[in-house]
């Protein structure tokens, strides 16, 4: 998988999942008839967020992208949908490549040589991008939700 369609991909699932957790607030704060949407929306964008987060830096590490466009890249998480205009910005300027750079260029940086690992080996890659996600998931858990 490239890097503008991966990135793409966790980009739209970030956003899809603020639907379903402002679906979900709608539902408890307004009409209050439940709080399911929030638990199942809530959860389901505290794991897209992190990997989107995860993503981010992978795809800026290999792209080169400078510490502003990777500090925009993370903030664009924050607001709901932020993600997509990100992603559409991005490629209209060129920052998302469609080939892995680190995959024949040597790496510089220990950065470099990580991203490296990751996008020549892509099952170890997936199965170790999933398994950050889901310890940076489970860290959040334990830390508790925003607002506690």
């Amino acid at each position: 998988m490239s890097p503008r369609r991966l990135f793409r991909t966790v980009a739209v699932a970030e956003a899809v999942t603020w639907a379903l957790l402002l679906t979900g607030m709608f539902l408890k704060y307004v009409t209050e008839t439940t709080e399911l949407g929030v638990r199942v929306g809530g959860m389901l964008h505290g794991v897209v967020f992190v990997a989107y987060v995860v993503t981010t830096v992978v795809v800026a590490i290999d792209a080169r992208w400078s510490l502003k466009r990777t500090a925009l890249g993370l903030l664009a998480a924050i607001p709901p949908f932020f993600t997509i205009w990100f992603d559409v910005a991005s490629e209209r300027r060129g920052a998302l490549p469609e080939r892995w750079r680190l995959t024949s260029s040597e790496p510089a940086s220990t950065l470099d040589r990580l991203v490296a690992w990751l996008v020549r080996k892509p099952v170890q890659g997936a199965l170790v991008g999933v398994a950050a996600v889901a310890v940076l998931t489970g860290a959040a858990l334990v830390v508790g939700p925003p607002t506690s």
